[in-house]
């Protein structure tokens, strides 16, 4: 399988452990993913100004180069996945918008096949497959994180339900995680209000860190990485409402993968991370050692 790749501003420079992991792991499980040459911002949710056409140059060229290779678009950052999602379906529908753009960038547009890694995990190669690669499953109770944008609005995204999705369910699943049945799941984080009200997304940090807490949760797992810095970077250092620890690291769910199939890529990159995973994944990592050892002596 080869598929033209959009990595996104934000996975060159704060999420290159999502980079990092999510190319490893395509390579493992037989996709090439091509990434798409000269690529530009894609200008992050600026398709929500649908009376704009100039809101819509940056994704509009981003896709156009793609649909030249003739192979789908996939990415991995949730804001980047929005926005080519939604340009795309603004594109396919407005005729009058799109022969604005296409007169300004001199390029008719066909149309391109915007995926995100997760739809490809399940899609393109699926659940089973996945399973029967799993080389080192990581005995570790997560919680799963969609957050706002990898599912809403439906009528554009239509990756999973937008109130009860289970892809990432499935995935973790699949790599033989015990998954936590975590309400929050979808709740949003505080997004970029975390630039000028960031007292906003403490709060939501909060609730969302707390619930995970006291549902046993020992890790969150996420594919947004706006997500992933704020769960991370403003968690609170004392004990949660109910006297609990309130610090959980957050990792990305190509990360979990990496792991489970054995690739030293799935380990996070340190900087990237205020409350550490490295502890919890070593020990993990040590645990599974020990139960091989005990069963090839039994």
């Amino acid at each position: 399988m080869e598929l033209v790749y959009y990595p996104g501003c934000t996975l060159y420079q704060k999420a290159k452990g999502l980079d990092r992991s999510a190319r490893a792991c395509a390579a493992a499980l037989g996709v090439r993913l091509v990434e798409l040459p000269e690529w530009q911002c894609c200008g992050g949710l600026i398709p929500q100004v649908k009376d704009a056409a100039m809101a819509l140059l940056g994704p509009s060229r981003i896709l156009m180069d793609a649909q030249k290779i003739g192979q789908p678009l996939v990415t991995l950052c949730t804001f980047c996945y929005n926005t080519l999602k939604r340009a795309d379906r603004i594109l396919r529908e407005d005729d009058q918008l799109r022969r604005k753009i296409e007169d300004f960038l001199d390029e008719p547009y066909r149309g391109v096949g915007v995926l995100h890694f997760l739809e490809v995990l399940r899609d393109g190669i699926g659940w089973e497959k996945i399973r029967q690669r799993v080389t080192s499953p990581l005995d570790i109770r997560v919680a799963p994180y969609y957050g706002c944008l990898l599912l809403r609005p439906y009528r554009e995204i239509g990756m999973d339900d937008p109130e009860d999705p289970t892809i990432m369910e499935d995935l973790l699943s699949a790599l033989g995680c015990p998954v936590v049945d975590f309400p929050a799941r979808t709740d949003c984080c505080g997004s970029f209000l975390s630039l000028w009200r960031p007292e906003v997304t403490r709060e939501c940090v909060r609730q969302i860190v707390e619930k995970a807490v006291r549902l046993g949760a020992q890790v969150l797992v996420t594919t947004c990485p706006l997500c992933q810095f704020n769960l991370d970077r403003y968690q609170q250092a004392g004990p949660s409402s109910d006297g609990r620890t309130g610090r959980l690291p957050v990792i990305y769910f190509t990360q979990v993968l990496a792991l489970a199939l054995g690739l030293e890529e799935g380990l996070p990159i340190q900087r990237e991370h205020q409350v550490s995973p490295l502890g919890l994944l070593t020990a993990a990592a040590k645990e599974r050692g020990s139960g091989d050892d005990q069963r090839e002596k039994s």
